[in-house]
C-alpha cells in the first residue's frame, strides 16, 4: 500500500478556519461579558438609588391624607364653618375580598342596618382597586375601640379618625355659606380633564367639596393640599408598622373671613320665626354686608352626611322653599318701598316737592279707579307727606307724569336691576321696566302704555327686586354720596379684598336725597307716620328712618276685598320694610321681606327690622357710647336765699 500523501495547504486552510472561528467566538464572548459588566456597573453604581427607591416602594406604602378644610369666619373671627374629629369605619377593596362576608362580620360589631349594608356593597363593587369605602361615620368611642381590637381578624377593614365639616350655627348661614359633600359622579367626570385637580383626593372617602355658596365659590382656596402617612407593608400589602418620620404633612386650606356678623345674622333668623322671607343689612359707610338671612332655612350639617331621597324631597317640595336663598335669588314686587326711588326720579324730572295732590281714597284713570290703601284718602299731599303716609294716589300721578324711563334710570343708579360681585353665584337681576325693555320683551304689544306707568309708581307691575337690592338702595340713599357696592368676602388667606366704598359718587343731587330721607324719617318718627309705633328703637336719641311696603300677589277683585283673612298662604300679600339708622349719621341700612305675610309692612316687617337694627347699633362701640352717654340734667330755676347770708343757690 502506498502511504497517504500530506497536503500542507489543506492543513493550513483548516487551521485558519478554526482560528477565525475561535477569534469570533472569543470576541462575542468578550463583548457579552463587557456588556454584562457594564450593565452590572450601571445597576449597582448609576441606578442604585432608583432601585433602592423601588425596593422601598414595595416595602413601604403611602396612604393619602385629606387636608384640613379652611375655616370660614365672620367679621369678628367667630367660626361659621370649621372641622371636628370623626371616627370612621372603612373597607378597602383588595383582591379576593369577600365583601358580603366582611359586612356580616362588621354587623356583629357595629349597628349596620340592611339599607346601609346594601349601599356599602354597591359602593365596594363600583370602587376602583385599593380604594377605601366608608361603611360608617361618627362611630362612638366604644364602637371604634371594639373594631380596632379585632382589626387583625378582619381583612381590609380599618377604623381611623378623620375630619368632618361642621357648621356651628346650623341653618343661620346655610344659604350664604353653603355646605360640602362627597364628589358626585358628575363632579368626578368634570374633573377628569382638569390637571389641577388631584383625582386620588376626589376619590378619598374623607374628602368633601363645596356644593353651594362660599363653600363652592372658594372651594379651591378652602381645599388645601393633601399629605400622606408612611407605613411598612408585607408582600400582601398589609400594614406591618407605621413610619411617622416618613409622613408628609397636609397643608390646610386658606382661611376665609366674611363681612357678616354672627350675632346679627342669628337674631335675624330668630325674629323671622316660622315666616318665609329675607333680612339683609349693609354698612352705610363701607358697603360691608352684616346680615344675609333667608328663612326658612335648613341645617347644613345634615347635607354633609347626605340626605335620604325622602328628606330631600320634603325640603324641595315645601311651599315656603327652604332651599331657595331669598336674599338674592328670590324676586318680588317691592311695593311701597319703591316709592323713595320714584320720588327721586320725579325730582330729577323737575317735579316740585311742594306740589300738592289730593287723595280721596282713589283716582279714576283709564276707565277704572285706582285705589289708595287708605279708605277715605289722605287728603292734600306734597312729596314729604306722600312718603310719610305712603299715599298711592300721589305716586300714581307722579309716575304717569314722568313716564317709565326716568324711574328706570334712577332705579338703576340706586342698585335695582343688577347683580353685585359678592364672589358667590345665585343672584337674580330682577326686572326694572322701561320703554326699551317692553319693546324687546313684548313683540305683540311693544308700546309702553300710560296704564303701565300707574302701578309702576307704587312698586307693582313691571318691577321685581330682591332683598339685597333693596338693602343696597337704602344704603346708597343713607350714605348720600357714594354708589356703594355690597361686599361679602372680607379677606382670603389674610389678604384683604376690595372694599365696597371704592366707587363713584351717586348721580343724584344731595338735596334730592335729603328730601326723600326726611320723608322716611317721618315714616318712623312722626306720630302720624306709617310705622311710628313699630320703629321706636328705645335707644335714646338714636332714631331710625324707614319705609313700609305691601306688595300684592293677586287681583283684589277676585275676592272682592283687600283682606288676607281666609286667603291661601301663596296668595297673601308680601310685607316689606327698608330702614337706616342713626338717622342723623347713618351707619346701617337694611331690608326686611316677609313673603306672603298677609299684613301691612308696618305690622309684619317693621318690628323685625327694629329688633335686628337694635343688635347692630348696640354692638357698635361708637353708637353704644352715644346711647350710654348720660343725659344733661335740666336746669333748675334759682330761688332767692332764705336768709341774707348771701348763700349761692343750687343750680
Amino acid at each position: 500500500m502506498s502511504e497517504p500523501s500530506i497536503f500542507f495547504s489543506e492543513v493550513n486552510e483548516r487551521q485558519g478556519v478554526f482560528h477565525r472561528r475561535a477569534f469570533l467566538i472569543g470576541g462575542l464572548t468578550g463583548a457579552g461579558l463587557l456588556a454584562l459588566g457594564g450593565r452590572l456597573a450601571q445597576l449597582q453604581l448609576v441606578e442604585a438609588r432608583r432601585y433602592q427607591t423601588l425596593s422601598a416602594g414595595n416595602q413601604f406604602n403611602y396612604r393619602l391624607v385629606p387636608p384640613p378644610r379652611g375655616l370660614i369666619l365672620d367679621r369678628n373671627g367667630v367660626a361659621l364653618a370649621s372641622n371636628r374629629p370623626n371616627f370612621r369605619l372603612l373597607v378597602t377593596k383588595d383582591k379576593g375580598l369577600d365583601a358580603a362576608a366582611v359586612m356580616a362580620d362588621l354587623r356583629k360589631l357595629a349597628p349596620i342596618d340592611d339599607a346601609r349594608r346594601a349601599r356599602v356593597l354597591k359602593e365596594i363593587a363600583r370602587a376602583p382597586k385599593k380604594a377605601p369605602v366608608v361603611v360608617m361615620e361618627d362611630l362612638s368611642w366604644e364602637e371604634f375601640s371594639r373594631i380596632n381590637i379585632r382589626a387583625p381578624e378582619l381583612p381590609s377593614v380599618t377604623a381611623d379618625m378623620g375630619e368632618v365639616r361642621v357648621y356651628p350655627f346650623g341653618g343661620a348661614f346655610a344659604h350664604v355659606i353653603g355646605y360640602v359633600a362627597k364628589a358626585s359622579d358628575r363632579d368626578l367626570k368634570a374633573a377628569e380633564g382638569d390637571a389641577s385637580q388631584d383625582q386620588n383626593l376626589l376619590h378619598n372617602p374623607g374628602f368633601r367639596i363645596g356644593k353651594q355658596g362660599v363653600e363652592k365659590a372658594f372651594d379651591r382656596q378652602l381645599r388645601g393640599r393633601a399629605g400622606a402617612t408612611k407605613a411598612e407593608v408585607d408582600a400582601q400589602g398589609r400594614v406591618v408598622r407605621l413610619d411617622p418620620e416618613g409622613d408628609i404633612a397636609a397643608t390646610p386650606g386658606e382661611e376665609i373671613r366674611l363681612t357678616l356678623d354672627a350675632d346679627i345674622q342669628n337674631r335675624a333668623l330668630e325674629v323671622m320665626g316660622d315666616e318665609s322671607g329675607a333680612i339683609v343689612m349693609v354698612d352705610c359707610q363701607s358697603g360691608d354686608l352684616l346680615c344675609m338671612a333667608s328663612a326658612p332655612s335648613f341645617d347644613a350639617n345634615r347635607l354633609v352626611k347626605g340626605l335620604s331621597g325622602a328628606e330631600y324631597k320634603a325640603l324641595a317640595q315645601y311651599e315656603r322653599k327652604p332651599l331657595l336663598d331669598k336674599t338674592m335669588a328670590g324676586t318680588y314686587p317691592p311695593g311701597s318701598t319703591f316709592k323713595p326711588t320714584v320720588a327721586l326720579a320725579a325730582l330729577s324730572a323737575g317735579v316740585d316737592p311742594t306740589e300738592r295732590v289730593v287723595c280721596a281714597g282713589g283716582w279714576y284713570f283709564g276707565g277704572r279707579t285706582w285705589h289708595c290703601h287708605k279708605k277715605g284718602g289722605h287728603g292734600v299731599q306734597n312729596m314729604h307727606d306722600a312718603i310719610k303716609n305712603s299715599c298711592d294716589v300721589y305716586f300714581y300721578q307722579m309716575a304717569l307724569r314722568i313716564g317709565p324711563d326716568p324711574i328706570h334710570a334712577t332705579a338703576t343708579a340706586m342698585g335695582f336691576g343688577q347683580t353685585f360681585d359678592l364672589g358667590i353665584p345665585g343672584q337674580r337681576k330682577g326686572l326694572v321696566g322701561s320703554r326699551e325693555w317692553k319693546k324687546a320683551a313684548f313683540k305683540r304689544d311693544p308700546i309702553w302704555h300710560p296704564g303701565d306707568s300707574v302701578p309702576y309708581g307704587i312698586g307693582q307691575g313691571y318691577i321685581n327686586v330682591n332683598a339685597l337690592q333693596l338693602a343696597v338702595m337704602c344704603a346708597r340713599l343713607a350714605n348720600g354720596k357714594r354708589a356703594l357696592n355690597p361686599r361679602l368676602v372680607k379677606s382670603i388667606g389674610g389678604v384683604d379684598q376690595p372694599h365696597g366704598d371704592s366707587v363713584p359718587d351717586l348721580p343724584i343731587p344731595a338735596e334730592h336725597l335729603a328730601i326723600v330721607r326726611a320723608g322716611m324719617a317721618a315714616v318712623a318718627n312722626d306720630p302720624t307716620g306709617g310705622a311710628y309705633k313699630q320703629s321706636q328703637l328705645g335707644l335714646g336719641d338714636v332714631l331710625m328712618a324707614g319705609k313700609t311696603g305691601t306688595a300684592q300677589v293677586r287681583q283684589y277683585s277676585q275676592t272682592g276685598s283687600r283682606s288676607n283673612q281666609g286667603v291661601p298662604w301663596k296668595l297673601k300679600d308680601h310685607n316689606l320694610f327698608i330702614a337706616f339708622a342713626p338717622y342723623d349719621n347713618p351707619r346701617y341700612a337694611m331690608s326686611v321681606l316677609v313673603e306672603h305675610g298677609g299684613m301691612f309692612g308696618s305690622s309684619a316687617a317693621a318690628p323685625r327690622a327694629r329688633e335686628v337694627m337694635r343688635v347692630a347699633l348696640l354692638k357698635d362701640p361708637e353708637i353704644r357710647a352715644r346711647i350710654e352717654r348720660p343725659m344733661p340734667l335740666p336746669l333748675v330755676e334759682p330761688e332767692p336765699p332764705a336768709s341774707g347770708d348771701g348763700a349761692r343757690p343750687m343750680v
